[in-house]
């Protein structure tokens, strides 16, 4: 009998909740440039969610917020620059936190910007030259992925 479990591998999307998804597509359009990967409509032809397109990965954005603003509960978005994020999201009517990089969209979905370069998180490079990206790594990114056997 086998004890093995299933190992996690990775995300393929995460999926937020909006009040409207064209207003959600507007913000997020405002903040950063991106391919829609697709659309799902009602019966009535409303755009119920929509996915945004991060290479092999994808954020669905899904109408019918209810719950409060999250104050801990969070997730990371890497960008391949992030040092005009935070001024854009609070133009586009983001609520910027006290941590660096981290703000409540307009439905209260807390995000945190994190830069490529300087995380262990990897694209592989045919990802990246199908986005039309060349990206680098900080050498403590590097040494991290280093120490657990990817590059």
């Amino acid at each position: 009998m086998s004890t093995s479990k299933p190992r996690l591998v990775g995300l393929n999307h995460i999926a937020i909740e909006v009040g409207s998804v064209d207003d959600a597509l507007r913000f997020y359009g405002s903040v950063f440039e991106f391919e829609i990967r697709g659309r799902h409509q009602d019966d009535d032809g409303r755009t119920t969610m929509a996915f945004i397109d991060m290479g092999d990965q994808f954020l669905a954005l899904s109408g019918g917020r209810a719950q409060e603003p999250d104050t801990g509960r969070h997730f990371g978005l890497v960008v391949d620059d992030r040092s005009k994020v935070m001024e854009l999201a609070e133009a586009a009517g983001a609520t910027v936190l006290e941590q660096p990089f981290n703000f409540l969209d307009p439905w209260g979905n807390h995000i945190e910007i994190v830069a490529y370069r300087d995380v262990q998180y990897s694209k592989l490079d045919g990802v990246l030259d199908a986005m039309g990206l060349t990206l680098d790594k900080t050498a403590d990114a590097l040494e991290q992925l280093r120490k657990k056997g990817v590059r």
